[in-house]
């Protein structure tokens, strides 16, 4: 059972994150230390060569993060990135990317997440490690 729902979690995410950011990832399972969301590509994402740039997919991993602490503590302002490690596996190309994020261990101050970034091909594209500090 998910202490925030996917309405509670997109709701929040509308109100906190204003601005030219582009679409926001839209959440489509949401399981408690689990979350696959799908987002939406534009140019503002795109380098040159049509594929989806190195700091999107960083962006990426960190709301799959953010939003799987969610599922197991409900709605958590605060909790701050304290790490993010990616791999760039092979170049990300498509018009929706998917990512999915689990988490991997839950403490008392940090939480460690898992994130994968897949796009058109279906092949892991990039593989993240972000720690979260938690208030």
């Amino acid at each position: 059972m998910t202490k925030a729902s996917i309405e509670e979690m997109t709701r929040f995410f509308e109100a906190a994150f204003k601005g030219d950011r582009g679409a926001l990832p839209v959440i489509t399972l949401a399981e408690s230390g689990h979350v696959i969301m799908k987002a939406p590509m534009g140019e503002q994402n795109m380098r040159p060569g049509g594929f989806i740039s190195g700091p999107t997919q960083m962006a990426l991993a960190d709301h799959g993060a953010y939003t799987v602490i969610f599922t197991q503590l409900g709605i958590t302002p605060m909790a701050l990135t304290s790490n993010l490690n990616i791999d760039f596996l092979r170049p990300l190309q498509g018009e929706t990317v998917t990512v999915d994020s689990k988490m991997i261990k839950l403490g008392r101050s940090l939480a460690v997440i898992a994130v994968e970034i897949t796009g058109d091909s279906g092949k892991i594209s990039s593989r993240a490690t972000v720690t979260y500090a938690l208030p």
